[in-house]
């Protein structure tokens, strides 16, 4: 257990730098340790979203497999990225969707990932927007049906660039209808 905290704090430290590279590495190395996840880990991971991710790079370094890789072995704390769907940091909402990325292409927590993209909707910024279409996107290989379902639900009122990027690996007559063509 010493060891994880040590690097723990090593990464708190090359995160506080506000050097890309030194955050990468700090992504790099929480990553190896995702095996050694346990619930109170959790807290770490949240306050770098809330307190250094500050860019896409490493909103979706971070998210994509440490936050990832942590929700997949303890799923009930997907309720904790609904929370965060509902900062008023346009990262914190972001890393809401894309923490889930991984575990949609994997065909896991879809009702987490609706419930997500919900929250998420209406959302003005084009970051965050991308974030959960990406999100949709990678869940619509495993469901595509669902997924197309649910963007035809909400189509009217989806922004443009999540509705696109959510259909982008969908079949070309899915697409067309959903782009309303």
């Amino acid at each position: 257990q010493e060891p994880k905290q040590k690097i723990f704090r090593l990464c708190d430290s090359l995160w506080q730098s506000g050097m890309m590279e030194e955050t990468f590495v700090a992504c790099i190395w929480t990553e190896k340790l995702a095996g050694q996840f346990v619930p109170e880990d959790f807290k770490v991971l949240e306050g770098w979203v809330h307190n250094y991710v500050n860019n896409w790079a490493s909103c979706d370094t971070l998210c994509n497999h440490t936050v990832g890789d942590f929700i997949q072995k303890y799923p009930e704390y997907i309720s904790e990225l609904e929370r965060w769907a509902k900062s008023e940091n346009r990262w914190v909402k972001r890393a809401s969707a894309v923490s889930l990325i991984l575990p949609a292409r994997r065909g896991k927590f879809l009702d987490g990932i609706f419930e997500i993209a919900g929250i998420l909707l209406l959302d003005r910024d084009d970051m965050v927007q991308k974030g959960y279409g990406w999100m949709l996107k990678e869940a619509s290989k495993p469901y595509q049906k669902e997924v197309f379902d649910f963007v035809m639900m909400h189509k009217s009122v989806m922004p443009r660039t999540a509705l696109r990027y959510a259909i982008e690996k969908m079949p070309q007559a899915l697409r067309e209808m959903a782009m309303g063509k």
